[in-house]
This record gives structure tokens, C-alpha cells and sequence, in this order.
């Protein structure tokens, strides 16, 4: 038995694809069909169904409508009476997103969750998808799913999944992309560009493939260096100013901007937005096997109509953060010290946030679904990162393993054998695995302290223990501060707002705590226009510059369109920065070393 969904944009004006469900004969009399409330590896209801703009139901053989009850904002039933069926939907697209799904006419993207009906009860057939070719020769399409026989690579016709969660897992881009190609232990990868790009596509090629190679070599060093997959596809969407992925088993949905890539006309030289997206690539590569195959026994397998709970993603997300620079050093595309500054960054984004001392990590992890992913403008002083701290406890956990057994093993020990025994297993894990593991590398207890960094809201200073490996940690008051909390060489007293330009002066984001703004009764939304008398427009950043730290000012603003004065004090700087430093090349070279 085959469910089969046939796919058109023929509407892309409109931004609607048009699908067609069918269902063969079945023993069934009723038939269930739903679609996903959410997708995995982004933590938030977002009601797909919603954008379901039509829908309808007919008996094939008896050519003959059936009526669609509906059960709840994304279910319907259809009595069949076993006969084979047609549902025909439309979906409406227009989320630039690594998460939903999109149609113009120059592009077409979507995942499968937001555009394929499950069958109840058929979860485990053979899921077959038919493209329907535009009138666009230059049209390719780009996707993870199974070609059929007849369809060629890139071509429009069959594509297959094994089961319906192979086929949501599967996102596909259809345009008139780039592709850049190369292969990994003699497994094909590609790399799709769609936009405007001026990408130096070798250097890219090149530095591409020397992060898969790691992330391959690192996890399938014991099991003959051949990855999980027999292809894998980096689907990356170019557009101004964006940022983002989202990881599958063997391809990843990328956002960048158009100038992220490496400059033909600067071969020597790594620029930021460059690193940033090799990093986000080797962020989601490394995803292939950390969360897409060993993944929390929640997830196990994924109940994608409601939330799944799991105070685990610390792990899943914190460690492959802590990977996705580590790599990018491995691999030699940036030196060591400047991996010890990006360390340094997220150490003092931690550091600065008072949700530190507020949310444990467990905590982070289980309320994702609210509090990370609904972030509101409380969360930079009430919430802390799973990501950026839970890859600062994968970094005590790397130098743990190392100092304790004498450099002879490592957190990659740690992710082989979570690897081995969970992920090829496909069996999920608890807190007390990782913790089990980390004993037996370590050859010691640990467990207090890890539950304790784990259920704890407080900072995590790993001063001694990188000391040990020739790396000093210092905290320092940075000389300046701008209300972006960015270092700047300009004086500049800390008002301690989050804002950004309107066309009446500056609109705030966000109000840290303890902060002038704050203790000046300054609220989130409020509409800066004056200080000191003086209009805030282009000109913002000169008075703020030129407002002696510690004096009185008038601050002028609106709030709900009426105008308010209130009295603020600006102080001194009072942002903090962690800078690690390299004290001992002989003592750093341990936790450099590939084990």
C-alpha cells in the first residue's frame, strides 16, 4: 500500500500549492488525517493547519464527495467505507523561514509538515510525492527525499519516503539554485544557493568540506567513517540580513545573507558574516547525529500534534554549540586564538544576563516552548540560554573527561558511545545516561556536581580548570558600553536599553535589570524623543556621549501617545567582559589535541 501526494505550484502568484492526497483501498471505514502542530527541532506550537486555505474529500470509485468533519484546529475524519479516496487541499505560503513553507514565482519552499496530511493508522507506508513541473525549464528541485527510478537528480517527478516521518523530515527547494558539490568518504553532498550571492564557491567547497569530514571522522571513527545517510543536501536561502537553520537527517534548511560567503576578490581574508555561516553549516551538520539520530527518549518517536517535554536540549543544542566553532579551529580555518575569543563572547553573553541566576538549565530546556522560543521583552533579564550555557557545560565536560583520564580520552569518547549505543539503537536518552558516560570516562564520580551545574542557577566559572590547560579566564569591566552592550572605543555612560531607531527617535526593546533606564521607570515599548532637551534622532549616540556619568537629565518620551518626563541618571559602564587568554602553549595543546 502507497499513500500518494502529488504536488503543484501552478498558483504561485497566489501563493498557494496545490496538493493532492490519495489513499488506496483500505479495511478502514473511517479515516483519520491530520497535520502537525509543530516541527521538530523548533520548540513552538505554530499550528500549521492554519494555513489550510480549502480542503475537500471524494471516493475515487465511486466518484462521489465525502464529507471532512472536523475534530479539532488541525484534524478532520472521513467515513470511506474502505474505498479509495482523494483529499485535494490548498496551503497557503509565504514564510521566508527555515520552519514553514513558501511559493512565488521565483522560488518554492516548504517542509513537510506544513504541507502533507498524515494518514492515521499509515504512518508506516510507503510515502510517495509526484511534482507536477512548472512552465519554468530553469526550475530544479533540491531534496533529501528518495528520487524514484525514473526521476533524475534535480528533475521534477517521484520522489519517495519509507514512512511518514522520513517524508516530513525531508524539506525541498524548488528555484533556479546554484550547486556546489563534493563528497565525503564517497558520499555526495550539495550545497544549494538560492539568491543573490558572490560566493568564491572553491573557498567554499573547501572549507565545507573539511567541517562534514570532521563531524564524519569524529563520530564514525569506530564504525568504518560512513555517515548515516547516502546523500546530504545544505538547502540554504539567501536574503538580506537573515539568520537561521533547522536540522534534518540528511539535509538542513539555512538562512544567510547575501554577502556570508567568501570573497573572490579577498581569498586570504575570513570575515564575520563568512564564519558565521560555516559555523551555522557545522552547527546543523553536526545535528545529523546529535538530536536528528540520539535524541531524548521524549522524542522517541516524535508526537509532533502537541508538546513533547524534555529537560534535556542543554545537551542536544548546548554541545553541538560548543562543537560548531571547536570544529572550525580542528579544521584550521580559524587560529586558536581567535576560537578563545568567540569562547570568550558567549562566556560574557552568559556571564552579562541576570537569567543566569534565575533559570537552571533543566529549566531552560523543559520551558523552551513558552519561554525560549516566546521570548517576550523580560526574557534577557529572567531566562537563560540552553544554547550558549549548555555549551559552556560541554566545555567542562571536554576538559573534565581530558584532565581526569590524562588526555586519553574526551567528549568525543562521549559522543561516540552515545552514538553507538543510543542513536544507531534508536534508543533515547535520559539525564543519567550522560552522566553515567561521563563517570566512566572520567574514571570518578561526578554525579552531585553535574546534577548541581545542571539544576543550579548560577554562574558557571571555569577559572581553575582552564588553568590547567594553560588558559586564563579574567573578568574585567569593559571600558565602554554602548545600549547594545557592544564594545565600543567611544566614552559613552550606560543607560542600559535595549532600542532601536523610530521615526520620532528611539523605540526600546528592552530594559535590563538594574539598569538607569530601568530605576527611571523606562518600560519596553516607550518611545525615547529627548534627553537632556535634546532630540533623539541621528544625533542619539553624540548626546548620550556627551552626558557626564552620574548627572541628573530630563528624559522626554512617549508612552501609549501621551508624553512623559522622567529623571534619569546615566552611570559608568557597568558591563563586565570574560576574555580567556592562552597562558601555557604546552598546557593548551591538551585540550587541542584530537583523541
Amino acid at each position: 500500500m502507497t499513500i500518494k501526494y502529488t504536488v503543484s505550484i501552478e498558483q504561485a502568484k497566489s501563493h498557494l500549492f496545490n496538493i493532492k492526497l490519495s489513499i488506496p483501498k483500505h479495511k478502514k471505514q473511517q479515516l483519520t488525517i491530520s497535520l502537525p502542530a509543530w516541527i521538530p527541532g523548533s520548540y513552538m506550537i505554530r499550528d500549521f493547519a492554519k494555513n489550510i486555505i480549502q480542503i475537500s474529500a471524494k471516493s475515487v470509485s465511486k466518484q462521489q464527495e465525502l464529507i471532512l468533519n472536523k475534530i479539532d484546529k488541525q484534524t478532520w475524519q472521513l467515513d470511506t467505507q474502505g474505498e479509495n479516496c482523494e483529499i485535494n487541499y490548498q496551503v497557503y505560503a509565504f514564510d521566508t523561514s527555515v520552519r514553514t513553507a513558501f511559493l512565488d514565482d521565483n522560488r518554492a519552499f516548504f517542509n513537510g509538515t506544513s504541507v502533507f496530511l498524515q494518514v492515521s493508522g499509515f504512518e508506516q507506508t510507503k510515502q510517495v510525492v509526484e511534482f507536477i513541473s512548472p512552465n519554468k525549464a530553469e526550475f530544479k528541485i533540491a531534496t533529501g527525499l528518495q528520487r524514484a527510478e525514473q526521476t533524475k537528480i534535480f528533475g521534477f517527478g517521484e520522489y519517495m519516503a519509507n514512512d511518514y516521518a522520513e517524508l516530513i523530515d525531508c524539506p525541498v527547494e524548488i528555484a533556479d539554485f546554484d550547486c556546489i558539490e563534493f563528497e565525503i568518504n564517497q558520499i555526495p553532498h550539495y550545497l544549494i544557493l538560492t539568491g543573490k550571492h558572490y560566493a568564491d564557491k572553491e573557498r567554499v567547497k573547501r572549507d565545507l568540506t573539511k567541517l562534514c569530514q570532521h563531524h564524519v571522522d569524529l563520530f564514525e571513527k569506530e564504525t568504518g567513517g560512513v555517515p548515516p545517510f547516502k546523500e546530504y543536501w545544505f538547502l540554504t536561502n539567501i536574503l538580506p540580513n537573515s539568520f537561521g537553520g533547522l536540522e534534518h537527517k540528511n539535509s538542513t534548511a539555512l538562512l544567510c545573507s547575501n554577502f556570508d560567503f567568501a570573497n573572490k576578490n579577498r581569498p586570504n581574508e575570513l570575515t564575520e558574516g563568512y564564519r558565521t555561516f560555516l559555523s551555522l553549516a557545522s552547527h546543523e551538520y553536526f545535528h545529523t547525529w546529535n538530536v536528528c539520530r540520539i535524541k531524548p527518549v521524549e522524542f522517541i518517536p516524535y508526537q509532533t500534534q502537541t508538546e513533547s517535554y524534555t529537560t534535556q536540549l542543554w545537551a542536544y543544542e548546548g554541545i553541538t554549540s560548543y562543537y560548531d566553532d571547536l570544529s572550525l579551529y580542528r579544521t584550521g580555518i580559524i587560529s586558536f586564538t581567535e576560537y578563545l575569543s568567540i569562547i570568550s563572547k558567549t562566556y560574557t553573553r552568559v556571564y552579562r544576563g541576570s537569567g543566569e541566576l534565575k533559570q537552571t538549565l533543566n529549566e531552560s530546556s523543559f520551558y523552551t516552548w513558552t519561554k525560549f522560543y516566546k521570548q517576550a521583552e523580560d526574557a534577557v533579564n529572567n531566562i537563560t540560554s540552553y544554547y550558549t550555557k549548555g555549551s559552556l557545560v560541554a566545555l567542562w565536560m571536554d576538559l573534565t573527561i581530558r584532565k581526569t583520564s590524562q588526555g586519553e580520552k574526551s567528549l568525543d569518547d562521549l559522543m561516540r558511545h552515545l552514538w553507538q549505543n543510543f542513536g544507531m539503537q534508536n534508543k533515547g536518552t535520559q539525564e543519567t545516561d550522560f552522566i553515567e558516560i561521563f563517570n566512566q570516562l572520567t574514571g570518578q564520580d561526578n554525579t552531585a556536581e553535574f546534577k548541581h551545574i545542571l539544576n543550579t542557577p548560577e554562574h558557571l566559572l571555569l577559572t581553575e580548570l582552564l588553568d590547567k590547560f594553560g588558559i586564563k579566564l579574567q573578568i574585567t569591566s569593559a571600558k565602554i558600553s554602548d545600549t547594545l552592550a557592544k564594545e565600543t572605543d567611544n566614552y559613552q555612560p550606560y543607560l542600559g536599553a535595549i532600542y532601536k531607531k523610530h521615526n520620532l527617535g528611539l523605540q526600546v526593546m528592552a530594559v535590563i535589570e538594574n539598569s538607569p533606564a530601568e530605576k527611571a521607570g523606562i518600560n519596553p515599548k516607550d518611545i525615547l524623543i529627548a534627553i537632556d532637551n535634546l532630540q533623539l534622532d541621528a544625533q542619539a549616540e553624540n548626546i548620550l556621549q556627551n552626558i557626564q556619568a552620574n548627572t541628573e537629565v530630563k528624559c522626554h518620551l512617549f508612552r501609549d501617545s501621551q508624553l512623559i518626563e522622567t529623571q534619569l541618571v546615566l552611570s559608568l559602564n557597568e558591563c563586565q567582559l570574560i576574555e580567556l587568554t592562552e597562558s601555557d602553549k604546552a598546557l593548551s595543546a591538551k585540550w587541542q589535541q584530537i583523541i
